[in-house]
């Protein structure tokens, strides 16, 4: 496994501190987030999911908690559309230009809109999938926010 993929090469031409972990990553795992947490001994709310869905048909790309679950309601409106779905894995793989369990944020093939949580920039740091499943980097959430230009915005059930 190489630590550098496209979203790594993103967060160092932006000069974003961060760092790389592994984790054996699982792929039969109910939530690779929650696995993810487990692996590195972190509190499952600093582990951010990466999840690509559709508002209005545009792809959008959002960062949750692992252990929490997205409102596509409030995810739609935080955008000023009507309505939400999560993108199908095909698509979602073809879009972002990474394999579903290791599609990051950072380094996308095709950008759209990203989302961030806001509860996740009360944490100094987060893990952030680094774009190969079981690799995971380490930054600041407002560094992360930053980089893609995310909107902020409570979007949680």
């Amino acid at each position: 496994m190489s630590k550098a993929t496209a979203a790594t090469r993103v967060l160092t031409a932006a000069h974003i501190t961060y760092t790389v972990q592994k984790f054996a990553y699982d792929a039969a795992a109910e939530s690779i987030g929650l696995h993810a947490a487990r692996e590195l001994g972190e509190e499952p709310g600093r582990v951010v999911k990466t999840l690509m869905v559709l508002v209005d048909g545009r792809p959008v790309c959002v960062m949750a908690p692992s252990d929490r679950e997205v409102s596509m309601k409030k995810l739609a409106a935080a955008l000023g559309g009507r309505s939400a779905e999560m993108m199908k894995p095909a698509e979602a793989e073809r879009l972002s230009g990474f394999r579903v369990g290791g599609i990051s944020p950072f380094g996308q093939r095709r950008t759209g809109k990203t989302v961030i949580e806001q509860s996740l920039l009360m944490y100094e740091y987060v893990f952030v999938n680094g774009g190969q499943r079981g690799l995971v980097v380490r930054l600041a959430p407002e560094d992360a926010r930053s980089v893609v230009e995310a909107v902020v915005a409570d979007v949680m059930v």
